[in-house]
């Protein structure tokens, strides 16, 4: 079991047809037919959407990503056409609305590891394989890669994991066309994150990235390049050969799996609310990855 602790009632905004109540975002359809993305404040952790938001997170998730679609455009389009909160919305929505063209959507996660942990550390301490991928002996936690790789992955719905799958199942599902377009604008797109994030002291691990069609224009969709997509380590402290300090909610995961907590995340319960102090250094955390890849203060 898992999902929502208490699924949110979407806000009901005049000219506007509620689409999805995603784990983060709000999805409508406006009058011209476009989507508006509405981030939310809302954290999810271990399959389960938690009961306390992180304030501001979800402003900084939508910043950060226009600032990513901004270093990327000359790779691959983005589909934001406007960044205008809808007449009668509320002023809540500010700086976390994103009006965005409706594209025909390719159903995988596009993955991309330049380092190994996480499910691809799981699969290769069993098989020396991510994705069916072959890697060379003796990698650990934290092992930088030889070469970035494109590991996709099913996109699952609220609750459930998505599930890694080999590139020859991709193709199967997309078409060879489309499935070498993906993996190669995915790993382009990779490798200037990687270079920008390790500019400013940043190792960008692996992170996930969703594309559609325009017509016949592959155009990167959804979020980009932030802490809810994407494993950001300080490059200070990496060190392979255990788990790496991150830029993300790992706060939240450590807490809800210590005795502190009293969760147990194997039952059927639904996780309790986060207490202060982790709210607090979690929302520290978007932070900081904000400003040090932006190099721009956060203005709440």
């Amino acid at each position: 079991m898992s999902g929502f602790v208490e699924k949110p009632e979407p806000v009901q905004v005049p000219g506007l047809t509620h689409l999805h109540t995603g784990k983060v975002r709000d999805l409508y359809e406006n009058a011209d037919g476009n989507l508006v993305m509405v981030a939310s404040d809302r954290m999810s952790a271990y399959d389960w959407v938690l009961p306390t938001a992180i304030p501001d997170k979800g402003r900084i998730l939508t910043q950060l990503s226009l600032w990513w679609f901004d270093q990327l455009a000359d790779l691959v389009p983005h589909h934001v056409v406007s960044t205008e909160v809808p007449e009668g919305a509320p002023a809540d929505w500010a700086g976390r609305t994103l009006v965005c063209k409706q594209l025909r959507m390719i159903p995988v996660e596009a993955v991309a590891r330049g380092y190994l942990t996480g499910s691809g550390l799981a699969e290769y301490n069993e098989h020396r394989t991510v994705c069916g991928l072959a890697l060379p002996e003796g990698l650990v936690d934290g092992s930088e890669l030889p070469a970035p790789i494109f590991t996709p992955a099913t996109k699952a719905e609220v609750g459930e994991h998505d599930e890694n799958v080999s590139y020859e199942e991709v193709a199967r599902r997309v078409g060879a066309e489309t499935a070498a377009l993906l993996r190669r604008t995915t790993l382009a797109v990779y490798g200037r994150a990687r270079d920008i994030a390790r500019d400013r002291g940043i190792i960008l691990a692996d992170t996930k990235f969703e594309f559609g069609f325009d017509g016949d224009t592959l155009v990167i969709a959804d979020e980009v390049l932030t802490p809810d997509s994407s494993r950001f380590w300080p490059a200070d402290r990496w060190e392979p050969g255990r788990a790496q300090p991150s830029y993300d909610k790992q706060f939240v995961r450590d807490w809800l799996t210590s005795a502190e907590s009293g969760w147990d995340r194997r039952g059927e319960q639904p996780p309790p609310a986060l207490p202060p102090h982790v709210v607090e250094q979690t929302r520290a955390k978007y932070v900081e990855a904000y400003e040090r890849l932006t190099g721009t203060s956060w203005q709440r």
